[in-house]
């Protein structure tokens, strides 16, 4: 029998490995749009389900997504408690609500007629990304 005074580190053993805490988005019914910044708008690619300062899930009926691919996104979030979730650095640091980047593809599953898409946000600015990260701290943690 093991005590937590044989090995006090057992237990975080197999903690949670993210590096940045996910949050439940799924209820806010946002669309994702697989972007190729040719048209205002992009292709509607899927349903943001759950969202970090580092990665996304999206489910969405595109069954032709693989693992280890890349994938222009384009996400457009609300304003939450007065917090907008990205930063315009280009004119000088305005907040902004959308965001155009890479998701590197590391997880595709099959969930009923839909396909859950998960990745990591590859080419975010560090700015955006602490940005994203205090909007999210505003957002119920998912389970």
């Amino acid at each position: 029998m093991t005590t937590l005074t044989e090995n006090p580190m057992k237990i975080r053993q197999n903690a949670d490995r993210r590096s940045h805490r996910r949050h439940e988005l799924d209820q806010l019914s946002i669309g994702v749009e697989r972007w190729d910044g040719t048209r205002r708008e992009g292709e509607v690619f899927g349903k943001l389900m759950d969202l970090s300062a580092g990665g996304v899930r999206i489910r969405t009926e595109s069954a032709n997504v693989k693992p280890d691919t890349q994938i222009r996104l384009r996400l457009e979030l609300p304003e939450y408690a007065g917090i907008a979730p990205f930063v315009d650095a280009n004119n000088g640091l305005r907040p902004k609500r959308e965001w155009v980047g890479w998701m590197a593809v590391t997880r595709v599953m099959r969930i009923g007629d839909h396909v859950d898409v998960a990745g990591r946000l590859v080419d975010m600015d560090e700015i955006d990304r602490g940005m994203l990260g205090l909007y999210l701290s505003t957002q119920p943690l998912a389970a």
